[in-house]
């Protein structure tokens, strides 16, 4: 089972786009429409944005894990069929502190798909109450490495 992103860039109007994650395959339909399908597990970034008479009417990023066949999921928008969802934060500013956070991981020298899925919850946490989130760490990525290998 994959899990399917459908995107789409109207300039201007509406921006559907993924900010990080890898992707397994990608379909262009047409233009301004593609298609992201990610394996089970991966973890992506998905990021919302529309603009309406008098200014942007929705600002959104989510952060999502793809599921393994027989596992729960959450149905959310453009994604099919769903996913677990990590992080899900709505509102510019609160946009920009989990974009700022991704731009703080690579710059440790991560890439934010491998990390600890653990942490992408706690920034949704601490951005959803309006505190600054810490920064991940390599102690924690080391935890996070051993743990996972423990669980296969």
């Amino acid at each position: 089972m994959t899990t399917q992103v459908d995107l789409l860039w109207l300039d201007g109007q509406i921006e559907r786009w993924i900010r990080f994650g890898r992707s397994a395959s990608e379909r262009i339909v047409d233009r301004r429409r593609r298609v992201v399908v990610f394996a089970p597990g991966a973890v992506f970034a998905f990021v919302r944005w529309r603009s309406g008479d008098y200014g942007t009417v929705e600002s959104r990023i989510a952060i999502l894990r793809a599921v393994r066949p027989g596992e729960a999921f959450t149905t959310y928008p453009f994604v099919a069929p769903g996913a677990e969802i990590l992080l899900n934060l709505s509102g510019w500013a609160r946009v920009q502190a989990v974009l700022d956070a991704v731009d703080a991981v690579e710059r440790l020298g991560f890439v934010p798909s491998d990390v600890a899925p653990d942490y992408w919850r706690h920034v949704g946490a601490r951005i959803g109450v309006g505190l600054p989130p810490r920064t991940y760490e390599r102690a924690r990525h080391r935890a996070w490495l051993l743990r996972r290998r423990l669980a296969r």
